[in-house]
């Protein structure tokens, strides 16, 4: 139960802070040099951190001492609620109702070789 209380905590976090930088990337896009994009950066971006911070806690849970539910905390419960695979699916569906196919297949490969890069770089740095 105690574990539970602990991904609660991380995930309603992470859902604020998702939230927040969606925010912040409408006051951002709101400047003349994004106005007009329809690339949904601020899902990539978040997605990219997120698998960036999910596996820097798995590599360095032990080194840090991290109890199993912090571990659950950071992972399941924070990196859960901040990226969110829903999003990334829904505004793929929306560049493609609305034409934007080019748009659609850059978002989805970057999203996925991004995401596989930002994973890779915690276990790259010894």
């Amino acid at each position: 139960m105690k574990e539970l209380l602990f991904v609660f905590i991380g995930g309603g976090t992470g859902s604020v802070l998702r939230f927040t930088a969606s925010v912040l990337w409408q006051h951002i896009s709101l400047h003349p040099r994004f106005a007009g994009t329809v690339m949904p950066w601020s899902t990539l971006i978040v997605n990219v951190i997120g698998c960036f911070l999910i596996s820097l806690f798995y590599k360095y849970s032990e080194q840090w001492g991290l109890s199993n539910e912090m571990r659950l905390l950071l992972t399941t419960g924070l990196c859960g609620g901040f990226t969110t695979f829903s999003t990334f699916s829904y505004e793929g569906l929306m560049l493609l109702r609305e034409g934007y196919a080019g748009t659609y297949f850059l978002y989805v490969a970057l999203s996925i070789i991004l995401g596989l890069i930002a994973a890779l770089l915690p276990f790259a740095v010894k």
